[in-house]
């Protein structure tokens, strides 16, 4: 069986690279660059199963923009974390059922691991409140949106690849277009 992606995948907006910013100097040599819009929107990688590419508050407020990073595992499902100068932050999960199988956890109260342990809602946003946060994001990055769309693609199963749901979670967000 062939392994799926593992890695970050981040997004913010800058004037210059967000490879250049501060809060990504720990892994600055590991990143390579996806897309750049004329707009200031840019896409980085950082393949990695393991480590940590920074703090997406750090991103945010150094580059005084809403940052987004998902964490990509096996290309199975994805960890979005998000951050805003004014919103905040907050983190949900992109194929929950995925998730939960790595995690060993249940979806919803009552439903955990079998030994009593935590849920899915224990880790992240339900995908209710993800929306209403990421509709917060998405204004503070001078876009409208309606939860709707992003609820859908928060309940979503990959198709076939988790980072397939990222970047559909990014074009409801008005950020990337598809």
């Amino acid at each position: 069986m062939a392994l799926g992606y593992w890695g970050y995948l981040i997004v913010g907006r800058s004037e210059r690279p967000l490879a250049e910013t501060d809060a990504l100097r720990a892994v600055r040599d590991g990143l390579t660059s996806r897309e750049r819009r004329d707009d200031g929107w840019q896409v980085w990688e950082y393949p990695s199963g393991d480590g940590d590419v920074g703090s997406m508050n750090t991103l945010a407020m150094e580059t005084d923009a809403p940052a987004l990073f998902g964490y990509v595992m096996d290309s199975r499902c994805v960890v979005l974390e998000a951050a805003a100068p004014e919103s905040g932050a907050w983190t949900t999960c992109l194929a929950r059922d995925a998730m939960a199988g790595y995690l060993g956890a249940g979806h919803a109260e009552g439903e955990s691991d079998g030994d009593g342990g935590l849920t899915l809602d224990d880790y992240f946003l339900e995908p209710g409140d993800a929306a209403r946060r990421a509709v917060d994001w998405a204004a503070e990055a001078g876009h409208t949106v309606n939860t709707g769309p992003l609820l859908d693609v928060l309940t979503a199963e990959p198709d076939p690849l988790a980072e397939n749901l990222f970047f559909r979670f990014l074009d409801r967000l008005g950020v990337l277009p598809l």
